[in-house]
């Protein structure tokens, strides 16, 4: 069964998970015809290997600390961290210890 997300105009709450963060699972939050926003948990030492996916994205830091891996290099977001990255790059990320993150995903040009 689908978790449920939220209607176009439906505030979303993205209260830090804390002590809860190890017992959450990645949600996608909204999903349109050209968008998908997710929020992304990631326990220490997880990995999603090298990808790329056809929109543009952002990816930020809403707790703990994550590698990021693009062709610009690697940098470590932080809480409050953001990085965006065009449509087509290759991209990697490890959870240095546990977070989660927000990534926002252009479906659609």
């Amino acid at each position: 069964m689908a978790l449920p997300r939220a209607a176009s105009g439906e505030l979303i709450e993205l209260s830090l998970l804390g002590g809860n963060l190890s017992h959450d699972i990645t949600k996608t939050l909204y999903k349109s015809e050209s968008l998908e926003v997710f929020r992304m948990v990631l326990l220490a030492g997880k990995v999603m290997s090298e990808h790329s996916v056809p929109g543009d994205l952002t990816i930020q830091c809403l707790e703990g600390q994550v590698e990021f891996t693009s062709p610009a290099g690697v940098c470590l977001l932080r809480t409050g961290s953001l990085v965006c990255l065009a449509g087509g790059e290759a991209h990697a990320l490890k959870a240095v210890e546990d977070a989660s993150v927000l990534v926002t995903l252009l479906l659609k040009k």
